[in-house]
């Protein structure tokens, strides 16, 4: 019983190849650079990527489930296709897939539209899948952690509206455990979707003071400029990349990413633990980089 993870190298991919390694599953990755891939021992590394027919043919021989991830790439659905097609072509019928909450909300936002196109495919298709669904990333924020601390202002366009933000640490557990759990399963399981949100739904003024607080200083919310977000990220990402994530910004302004009742409590009983919260992010993060009042 083998399980593929693609994307492993990846912030979501590393820790769900972590959380299998630790409870003793056979873990294939497929990885672009071996050399660089670092990751635990006994991982059986495939090199390859999405695109690479011949490579996910062979990473996927003999695997019984599939955690399948993609990047935001301009060709992010025809890479989902091809996995999806050769993955039914290898007799596998068990899937995680990592789509994002709202993705059938955000309808105008490219990667968000694009995810939800491939969650209708594992439905059509057949697949036994669980379809996990998270919202915005703790570590998404570690991209302006120094305007944060140098300059005391959260810069992320996030508005009033409220973003229920996770740690990839507890999408990485949630997704090996449904991974284990659709894998050891004596046949093929329901399809299911997951959203999965932190315990806490933030604004930017919250967020702005749960930095304030752990910082012991003021840090001020910078404010709901989209059109200035966009120009900022184009010094380094693509100019398509920048537009997406303007598209996505303003779908934070005008529907906020918020959980749906039961939300917190459905994934707090599957991890049995509670879930990591922003202002734990925010202290591991001063603490990492010794700032201080």
């Amino acid at each position: 019983m083998t399980i593929l993870v693609t994307g492993a190298t990846g912030t979501v991919g590393r820790h769900v190849v972590a959380q299998l390694a630790q409870r003793g599953a056979d873990v294939r990755a497929l990885v672009r650079d071996p050399t660089r891939a670092d990751l635990p021992a006994g991982i059986a590394i495939v090199q390859g990527d999405l695109l690479d027919v011949d490579a996910l043919r062979n990473a996927l021989s003999g695997v019984s489930t599939l955690f399948l991830l993609n990047a935001v790439v301009p060709d992010e659905v025809s890479q989902a296709l091809i996995a999806l097609n050769l993955a039914r072509e290898a007799g596998i019928e068990r899937i995680v897939y990592l789509s994002v909450i709202h993705s059938d909300v955000y309808v105008n936002v490219p990667h968000f539209a694009g995810k939800f196109a491939v969650e209708r495919m594992i439905e059509r298709m057949g697949f036994s899948a669980t379809i996990l669904r998270p919202a915005y990333f703790f570590s998404n924020d570690l991209t302006i952690k120094d305007v944060v601390l140098g300059h005391g202002v959260y810069p992320m366009p996030i508005g009033s509206k409220g973003l229920a933000m996770i740690d990839a640490r507890d999408i990485g557990e949630i997704a090996a455990r449904e991974l284990l759990r659709r894998d050891q399963a004596p046949g093929p399981l329901p399809l299911d979707r997951i959203n999965l949100v932190g315990p806490d739904t933030l604004t930017g003024a919250d967020i702005a003071a749960i930095w304030s607080e752990v910082l012991g200083r003021p840090v001020a919310y910078g404010g709901d400029d989209t059109p200035r977000f966009e120009q900022t990220l184009r010094a380094f990402m693509p100019g398509w990349m920048a537009f997406d994530m303007r598209l996505m910004a303003e779908r934070f302004l005008t529907d906020g990413m918020r959980p749906e009742a039961g939300d917190v409590a459905r994934l707090t009983g599957l991890l049995g633990r509670p879930l990591r919260s922003y202002r734990a992010f925010a202290a591991e993060t001063v603490a990492a980089t010794g700032a201080s009042a």
